[in-house]
């Protein structure tokens, strides 16, 4: 079983009248420059109260150890053993190993590196077998032994165990209080961003909302006259050749296609908690293609289809793309070379890969440098084609005309 890792504390920047001071505390070198000021410390002290070997390494392990006591904190438990091996070993304190003991318990309690009760629960037994081996080697000035356990007075020998078990109990718990702190500010932190991010999607939903009533109030209110004009055109006036009819009726048939995709896509643009199932459509597919070249035909464009390969039914993204791509191709036709023969190919017989190809026998480009055709109608197929991991390739055939290719990877 995997054991979870300690969660990092995120910085917080300081803020208050101490904001200096904390951020100087919060800085990466802080450890290194207090834990220096304490090995310094540490030797000066002893050179002024020398001890045995024990306690000059104790005691100079104890300070040097809280200069890593942020880079890795379980250190700081080697900082509050020595500290405590000193104290056993020359029964007195010094000023440095309290500093570093005390900036070692609220490290390991600020960053947890166990639960604060084991924390307390091992600085206690420590403070109990030092104090053990201070009784064994203390002695009354009489003369007389000491109390044995159970006895009057036997308690006041476990004096200095208690004193540092709330020492430790008090250094503890003021860095677990800290750390407890930093988390309660981060969360907040973290749900005021959230708040921030919920606000600002109701803000882009409720522009969308706004975006969809502008388009449906400016263009579907022209398109669907363009409708009504053309489909009562063929009726007002009835010397019309039925040529005139059947393009009036195009037109009619071609604004009213354009409205109902204009509602598809507002109703993409509208929120969520709007109805929007009922002016969704499906979308198009490879499928529907035979009903694209019908209207090419029908507004005077010659089309044929040419399929190779057995149908397979594409993930719905490359389904759209291709025919989109197609329909683009079709209507650079119709706007470039009116009139003109187009050949539409689907070739499904590579592995996971459909080739599309598009091409008339029209004037073909106008640029005579050579160069690679542009325009928005251009531009959106590639973007289609990339979309889906493919490429596309348009300019003059081989044979004149115009040729658009493209590959989708499916």
């Amino acid at each position: 079983m995997r054991t979870p890792s300690r969660p990092r504390l995120l910085p917080i920047p300081p803020r208050g009248p101490n904001s200096r001071l904390r951020a100087w505390i919060a800085a990466p070198a802080y450890p290194w420059v207090t834990g220096g000021v304490l090995t310094v410390g540490a030797a000066v002290e002893l050179l002024l109260y020398p001890g045995s070997t024990t306690v000059v390494i104790a005691v100079l392990l104890s300070a040097a150890s809280m200069m890593w006591r942020r880079a890795f904190p379980p250190v700081a438990v080697l900082g509050v053993a020595a500290g405590l091996v000193s104290f056993a070993a020359a029964q007195n304190l010094y000023i440095v190993t309290i500093v570093s003991g005390l900036a070692g318990l609220y490290t390991l309690g600020r960053h947890r590196v166990q639960h604060p009760a084991v924390l307390v629960a091992g600085g206690a037994l420590g403070a109990l077998a030092v104090n053990l081996l201070h009784i064994a080697s203390w002695s009354r000035p009489d003369g007389l032994p000491l109390p044995a356990l159970g006895e009057q007075g036997s308690l006041g020998l476990f004096t200095e165990a208690f004193v540092l078990a709330v020492v430790v109990l008090g250094a503890v718990s003021m860095g677990d209080a800290v750390r407890a702190r930093e988390e309660i500010r981060r969360e907040r932190a973290l749900s005021q961003d959230r708040l921030i991010a919920m606000e600002r999607r109701q803000a882009a939903e409720a522009e969308r909302a706004a975006i969809a009533r502008e388009l449906h109030d400016i263009v579907a209110h022209s398109v669907s006259m363009i409708a009504v004009q053309a489909e009562s055109a063929t009726y007002t006036a009835p010397g019309r050749t039925p040529e005139a009819r059947e393009g009036f009726q195009q037109i009619a048939a071609t604004a009213r296609a354009s409205m109902a995709e204009l509602r598809r896509l507002l109703g993409v643009l509208r929120t969520s908690d709007q109805p929007t199932a009922a002016l969704t459509a499906p979308q198009p597919t490879l499928d529907d293609l035979p009903e694209l070249l019908d209207q090419h035909r029908a507004v005077g464009g010659e089309a044929r289809l040419e399929v190779t390969g057995e149908r397979v039914a594409l993930p719905a993204a490359w389904e759209l793309s291709a025919y989109r791509i197609v329909q683009e191709a079709l209507t650079n036709a119709r706007k470039h070379a009116p009139g003109a023969r187009t050949v539409v190919k689907i070739d499904y017989g590579r592995d996971r890969l459909l080739a599309l190809r598009v091409a008339d026998d029209g004037p073909g480009p106008r640029d005579p440098s050579g160069a690679s055709p542009t325009g928005h109608g251009l531009t959106g197929m590639r973007e289609r084609a990339a979309l889906v991991g493919g490429g596309l390739a348009a300019g003059a055939g081989p044979d004149g005309g115009f040729v658009v290719e493209a590959e989708l990877p499916w």
